[in-house]
């Protein structure tokens, strides 16, 4: 099933399987491409994002469930209130399914890490729909699940074009200064390997 993917310009994409089969205006992708599903987004498709805080999200950070809130906050824990936690694999890896759906919700597709030491959190990463990739060094800045809040600057996954992997996003924004200026927090959908993993409800 081919699906075409259009943002508010008219620039398209035509999505098979994990890869685009083609990308040009939405007109032109209709034409070329009959009886395919047509999905239309509000804003900007751009590639997707790379988080460089791979590390520093994943494994050196606790995602509270909801439920926590009360007694831990919403905001990731780090340092000491880390350490103060009783961490088992369960935990490790829902923390990192909570952080991995929080990074696609800001249209995130890949997380830049070093070697992930922690087993759980490097197989949950694995079984994700984030893309992992490396990295050499700590990159500066202060880790956020938004990459435009990070202070250094962000990164784009490869462009998106004809026979490439479909790894995307849609920002609710008129252009890239209005995404460079209110951030990732825009993101209406994110697409890796094909599928949209993220949906702005």
């Amino acid at each position: 099933m081919l699906t075409i993917h259009a943002d508010s310009r008219g620039r398209a994409l035509a999505v098979k399987g994990a890869w685009i089969a083609d990308a040009g205006p939405l007109a032109e992708l209709v034409a070329a491409h009959p009886g395919a599903r047509v999905r239309t987004w509000p804003g900007i498709l751009t590639p997707g994002l790379i988080n460089l805080h791979g590390n520093e999200l994943l494994e050196e950070a606790y995602h509270p469930d909801p439920r926590e809130a009360d007694e831990l906050g919403v905001e990731p824990l780090t340092g000491d209130a880390l350490a103060a936690l009783t961490m088992d694999d369960a935990r490790w890896n829902a923390s990192v399914r909570r952080c991995v759906q929080r990074m696609l919700a800001h249209g995130t597709v890949r997380a830049a890490c070093e070697d992930l030491r922690n087993r759980t959190v490097r197989e949950a990463l694995h079984r994700s729909a984030l893309a992992g990739m490396g990295r050499i060094g700590r990159p500066g800045g202060t880790p956020a699940l938004d990459p435009y809040a990070a202070g250094i600057p962000v990164e784009f996954a490869r462009p998106r074009e004809r026979h490439s992997a479909a790894r995307f996003a849609v920002f609710d924004v008129r252009d890239e200064a209005e995404l460079a200026e209110r951030g990732a927090g825009t993101c209406v959908a994110t697409v890796a390997d094909g599928r949209l993993v993220y949906r702005r409800r």
